[in-house]
């Protein structure tokens, strides 16, 4: 099983290039190079031929590169999409992606542009709308053509539109939240959480990862350095449950359990399709030992 740990997931805005030479020394498992919120309008240019030209150059080590784009009613997408396409990053990243029909239409363009099949497509969620069609922008993952791998939650923006509070436990979103986890497991793609907007409250940044962990997501999304740590500590399954994993992974490979669903492990019974999330507890864990 090949898992690509994607626990922290650090903005950078593409327009400060002492930041995006600094991400190279950073421990966050992917870097999102930014040319749309931090950047403003009268830098987007400076912003893209930086980005552009710090994915070319490499240097990010096992950290995924993602460029995030302009959206496609802004007049910086066209050039932003076919400069991305020409860095080839690991992914593209599209704000406000609210249907389907706009995923085929950027799949349709980096087609006729050629792009590195290994550049993949990422959907910004983040509108109402979004959330009401969720489970067909998903569906998009089943259209090679499309290249979706996986989605961002954009929470700021969705309680803009909402008007929702953005609270501790955040249980006005948590519903929209569990749709999309829900979503992205139906068509197998990655999705990761939204940004914490408290820097200096680092016990409820640590409480707002370990409820993503909770809800499912593969890891979340941040905004200052200062996060990673602690993000990769919560994301990252703990020494004990490494080794209750294996444990009943060794308990289904007895030539004695082959044809079994249930067995017992210290009294408690343990279905298969708990070793088959046991093996990738193991395989997550395993990913991360060798980056580090």
């Amino acid at each position: 099983m090949t898992i690509k740990p994607r626990r922290s997931v650090l903005y950078m805005p593409g327009s400060n290039a002492r930041a995006l030479e600094k991400v190279k020394t950073l421990s966050a498992d992917g870097v999102i190079l930014d040319l749309e919120d931090s950047v403003a309008p009268e830098a987007k240019e400076t912003a893209r031929r930086q980005v552009t030209d710090a994915a070319k150059a490499g240097g990010f080590g096992a950290r995924e590169v993602f460029i995030r784009i302009n959206g496609v009613d802004t007049p910086w997408h066209a050039d932003d999409l076919a400069a991305a396409a020409h860095a080839a990053p690991d992914a593209i990243l599209v704000p406000k992606i609210s249907n389907p029909e706009t995923l085929e239409l950027i799949g349709r363009r980096l087609l006729d542009m050629g792009t590195d099949h290994k550049t993949r497509v990422w959907a910004m969620i983040e509108t109402p709308l979004a959330i009401f069609n969720i489970l067909s922008i998903a569906a998009e993952a089943e259209d090679s053509e499309s290249r979706l791998s996986g989605f961002v939650m954009g929470t700021n923006d969705l309680a803009k539109d909402t008007r929702a509070r953005l609270v501790p436990g955040r249980a006005p979103m948590l519903s929209w939240l569990s749709t999309c986890v829900a979503a992205a497991r139906t068509y197998g793609i990655a999705i990761l959480d939204g940004v914490y907007n408290d820097i200096g409250n680092a016990d409820g940044f640590e409480m707002e990862c370990r409820q993503g962990v909770e809800l499912g997501f593969d890891g979340k999304t941040l905004i200052h350095p200062n996060q990673i740590a602690s993000c990769n500590a919560v994301f990252s399954p703990t020494p004990e449950e490494v080794a209750m994993a294996r444990r009943m992974i060794a308990a289904f490979d007895l030539p004695e359990n082959k044809g079994k669903g249930v067995v017992s492990i210290d009294g408690r019974m343990v279905e298969r399709l708990h070793a088959d999330m046991a093996r990738r507890t193991v395989a997550i864990a395993e990913a991360i030992a060798a980056r580090t």
